[in-house]
């Protein structure tokens, strides 16, 4: 008789090609999970797999199972939802999300998805986007809320809210009175993403635009590192102004305008969608709920 565990290693070898990282997914060895699979080829008298030095591929009759395993999957969720509800489905998420998020709806994300999921286990990872994107495809996170989208195999991304960047000042730096030029703020140190992310590039690429070729781009990792420096008086930030919301509520920055047209940040929430991991569809469809409930702020 087949059971359901053997159907989901079979899964789990084919999505990650291979048994080793199979074993990995399963908190279990390698020895274990080929043991299953054979057990499955001998129960169904059939070759499922292939192996050479590359990995584990479908024969195919393999793919031909895949779908019918798929289906099981997906029917056992559905079975969960309706006999136990959102207490029955639980599970842990690798949630990958860029710091912009963090500082602006995230802690409304984490709230909704305890109210509403409360088996629901998350753990956290806060990285620039292109790390992101690369811990996404390698399989070491599911979830990433970043700005997208992820060109890779067939994921899927859930457009979140465009923020674009926007010049930051604090209250006392010496600047002129408005029109504020984009010369004029290259007096000061602008201080913006770190160097390998598309918005250092994009601003890099106005100031070219605009024959200004002594600007100093002070590359940062760290958003929060960004806002303390900038509250420090150290330069003028190029950030979306929506992280800074309180300190622009209180006075102690505020946003100048070049009359330039600024690059835009623009975030998804990108996952692959597998039969075996349904909480990946589910957090990413409630990060586009709070995010757009935001932008209507």
């Amino acid at each position: 008789m087949i059971d359901l565990r053997t159907l989901e290693t079979f899964y789990v070898v084919a999505q990650t090609g291979g048994f080793h990282r199979a074993a990995e997914k399963l908190n279990t060895t390698q020895p274990a999970v080929s043991a299953r699979i054979a057990q499955l080829e001998q129960e169904l008298k059939v070759r499922l797999l292939e192996r050479d030095k590359r990995g584990s591929h479908l024969t195919a009759k393999g793919r031909e199972l895949l779908g019918y395993v798929e289906r099981i999957m997906a029917l056992r969720t559905e079975m969960v939802m309706a006999v136990a509800g959102r207490d029955g489905l639980g599970g842990t998420v690798q949630l990958g999300v860029s710091e912009t998020i963090v500082h602006t709806w995230l802690p409304d994300l984490l709230k909704r998805l305890n109210q509403e999921y409360p088996s629901i286990t998350l753990e956290i990872s806060v990285d620039g986007s292109a790390n992101l994107a690369t811990a996404l495809t390698e399989g070491t996170i599911n979830v990433a809320l970043l700005i997208g989208p992820v060109n890779a195999g067939n994921a899927t991304n859930l457009p979140l809210c465009d923020y674009p960047l926007s010049w930051i000042v604090p209250a006392q730096l010496p600047l002129k009175a408005s029109p504020v030029t984009l010369e004029d703020l290259t007096a000061f140190p602008i201080i913006t993403f770190a160097r390998r992310t598309r918005p250092y590039w994009q601003l890099l690429e106005l100031f070219e635009k605009a024959h200004l070729h002594k600007v100093r781009l002070f590359a940062n990792s760290s958003l929060s590192s960004i806002i303390r420096m900038t509250l420090d008086s150290i330069g003028v930030a190029a950030i979306p102004s929506q992280v800074v919301a309180e300190h622009l509520a209180t006075g102690e920055l505020r946003v100048v305008e070049t009359g330039h047209e600024m690059p835009v940040l623009s975030f998804t929430a990108s996952f692959f969608k597998r039969a075996d991991m349904p909480l990946n569809s589910i957090v990413a469809d409630i990060a586009q709920q709070v995010a757009a409930q935001h932008s209507t702020k």
